[in-house]
């Protein structure tokens, strides 16, 4: 199976990479187009900052790359936020493939930390990619912005208040947490995405 990364100035990536290795898929890093288009499967991580990862999507021509793409794409933590419409980390349009603008969290109470940042139980629905966790599935997070559940959320989590966790579009799924560093859970939506 081919299985290609956005290759973008985002963090995290390696260890993307490193846990499809473990399920025994070596991915193509990449930031070329036909690259892109070509693979079975495309994965579209990121860490950092919403709006320079905009400017270097636009400037490389990667916006209009993966808003175009036909295959299963996989976003992960900063991915979800840019596959929606607008984020208030820079004040940026995104990708606008979700129909829901990115939120940052608002301390209610003293024990209100942001960035949210550790595990976290999801609550997901029947979708393909969450099958098979078990009860009480949990995830690793680190995000200091969020995506209000709305009608394309597949998995909620609580933290301040209910957010998506997963969003799932025609080919498009995200996870606002990172299925690399989560574990048993983690892995299977990795495996779980293989198999769409």
């Amino acid at each position: 199976m081919n299985v290609a990364i956005v290759k973008y100035n985002a963090g995290n990536i390696y260890s993307v990479v490193n846990a499809l290795r473990r399920l025994g898929i070596e991915p193509l890093l990449t930031d070329n187009a036909e690259e892109l288009k070509k693979a079975d499967k495309v994965i579209f991580p990121g860490q950092g900052n919403a709006r320079e990862a905009m400017e270097y999507l636009h400037k490389h021509h990667l916006d209009e790359v993966i808003k175009s793409l036909k295959q299963p794409v996989l976003g992960i933590c900063v991915g979800q936020q840019l596959l929606c419409r607008h984020s208030e980390e820079g004040d940026v349009d995104c990708l606008g493939v979700f129909d829901v603008d990115v939120k940052r969290f608002t301390p209610q109470r003293h024990e209100d930390k942001v960035p949210a940042m550790g595990w976290n139980e999801i609550k997901p629905n029947s979708n393909p990619l969450l099958k098979d966790l078990g009860p009480h599935p949990y995830v690793y997070f680190v995000h200091s912005y969020y995506v209000p559940v709305c009608k394309e959320t597949i998995a909620e989590a609580d933290y301040i208040l209910p957010y998506s966790a997963c969003l799932h579009k025609d080919n498009f799924y995200t996870c606002q947490f990172h299925p690399e560093k989560s574990g048993k859970v983690g892995e299977q939506i990795l495996r779980n995405f293989l198999e769409l």
